[in-house]
């Protein structure tokens, strides 16, 4: 089976206000989610503290994450991080126009 990342079927989000999640792979050491935005942020209270370390990357459009210490991210296409566990975060805002395809590997 193939799939392309990037593809976005039409209306796929349309008013909704969450995210789109897939999980494309998932074992006990690794979890790796595509993630699909527009528009939507993290609910206005409480953060995600995850328990794996993450890496993100924007692989379309655009978004900025901001961390409980005030540090901010504003990622583009092209650009990762690695949030570590407990680090406590969320998505500030992401694109209201276009699509942002994050792709995000949760591992130990």
């Amino acid at each position: 089976m193939t799939a392309n990342l990037l593809s976005v079927a039409p209306g796929t989000l349309g008013s909704s206000v969450e995210e789109a999640f897939d999980t494309l792979v998932e074992t006990n050491h690794v979890r790796i989610e595509r993630i699909v935005s527009r528009g939507q942020t993290s609910p206005p209270v409480g953060w995600y503290e995850q328990d794996r370390d993450e890496w993100v990357v924007v692989l379309a459009g655009a978004g900025v994450v901001a961390f409980e210490d005030g540090e901010r991210l504003t990622l583009g296409s092209g650009d990762h991080a690695v949030i570590e566990a407990g680090r406590r975060h969320r998505v500030a805002w992401t694109d209201p126009v276009e699509e942002t395809v994050w792709l995000a590997v949760h591992y130990d």
